[in-house]
């Protein structure tokens, strides 16, 4: 395979020298910038991602501003990204750097590892882009590319595969020139070899391209698991307290779940999702609400739904008016009481957010929220 991996190589880098890709963390070697572009960019595209690498940069100029910044402010900077771990995991290792290194980012490979959040691929990128060190990267594009260029059938979702793939990664990087090389291969898997529909005749590496010569462009690469998808509803409730009609009642996810440290409103998961009469002879939202006959008021939205990786999310609110004293005292515990303006200071799930926005723009002059 010497000879095909050199013709790869070669064939690589001069496509990458004829089709640059200005991207704003690749015109600097600050480890910094670099470790957060990688972060951002991992289960995100670059056109959403940018945006999100100058907003951080701008409010936290170095990674001790990000270390000191509270909690909530991060994960509201993160609000729209999705993933949110990544913003939990961007926050802790910015503190470790911060106590531990003294601010300073770590230089080698197996320093970068230890961050809480970074695995072998992000590792890698940060290591070559940051200090020109010869990793290779293995994402969903360098897969791809490398399977079908090589004709490699083995699942790329299996320890065998991952460690083939890696392998031959490693054996195909340009080793004097590294950084370049790993963007090379990724920008050549975003922009030619593309899932559907790649532009193979007039691709440079169709000479030797082994699925182009067996007609398995579409079948490349291979995974052997499909994913498992979980529905499931919730029904978000909208307190307000009589005569405060301004104010609604959120809680903060705190559970090891999705959405983890994001607020909401409080919520009532079910089977399925709940009519106004289902709701109020519920037996959760009796434990919540002490005399439901005193509630003044019920309105309930369209459903709305957000698909994720592994689950399908489907969602409606009530908007619930009463007199405060009738919730109970342990929902109130669990609850935080605000105003509808200080909302903008809370990161919400994007399906909170949509509906949010419907509020806003349905044009209705009885708005449930009157936002």
């Amino acid at each position: 395979m010497p000879k095909q991996t050199n013709f790869f190589t070669k064939h690589l880098m001069e496509w990458t020298a004829a089709n640059p890709r200005p991207l704003p963390w690749k015109a600097t070697q600050n480890a910094y910038h670099i470790w957060l572009s990688e972060i951002i960019l991992q289960q995100t595209r670059v056109e959403q991602g940018t945006p999100y690498y100058h907003k951080f940069i701008n409010a936290y100029p170095s990674i001790t501003d990000l270390a000191n910044a509270p909690a909530d402010e991060v994960m509201r900077l993160w609000e729209g990204l999705g993933y949110y771990s990544r913003a939990r995991n961007l926050h802790a290792a910015a503190k470790y750097v911060a106590d531990e290194l003294n601010g300073i980012f770590p230089s080698t490979h197996e320093e970068i590892k230890k961050l809480k959040g970074v695995g072998p691929y992000t590792a890698a990128a940060i290591a070559s882009f940051a200090y020109n060190l010869p990793y290779s990267v293995v994402d969903g594009n360098v897969y791809r590319v490398l399977s079908r260029f090589f004709g490699i059938e083995t699942p790329i979702d299996t320890t065998i595969g991952k460690k083939e793939f890696a392998q031959l990664a490693q054996e195909a990087l340009h080793k004097k020139d590294p950084a370049t090389y790993n963007q090379a291969i990724m920008n050549f898997g975003a922009l030619q070899c593309k899932p559907a529909n790649p532009l193979c005749e007039v691709c440079p590496l169709q000479k030797k391209c082994v699925a182009f010569k067996t007609d398995k462009i579409g079948l490349l690469p291979i995974k052997s698991k499909k994913i498992k998808r979980t529905e499931r509803f919730f029904n978000y409730l909208l307190i307000q307290p009589l005569k405060k009609e301004n104010q609604v009642f959120i809680s903060k996810r705190l559970a090891k779940d999705i959405w983890q440290n994001l607020y909401e409103f409080p919520l009532i998961e079910t089977k399925e999702l709940l009519t106004q009469q289902e709701l109020l002879a519920h037996p959760s939202f009796n434990l919540l609400i002490n005399n439901t006959s005193k509630i003044k008021q019920v309105q309930s939205s369209k459903s709305y739904k957000q698909q994720l990786t592994h689950q399908k999310i489907n969602a409606q609110f009530f908007v619930i008016t009463l007199p405060q004293k009738y919730i109970s005292a342990s929902a109130t515990k669990q609850w935080q009481l605000i105003t509808k303006k200080e909302m903008d200071n809370y990161a919400f799930p994007r399906i909170v957010n949509s509906f949010l926005e419907n509020q806003h723009t349905s044009g209705n002059k009885q708005l449930l929220l009157n936002l």
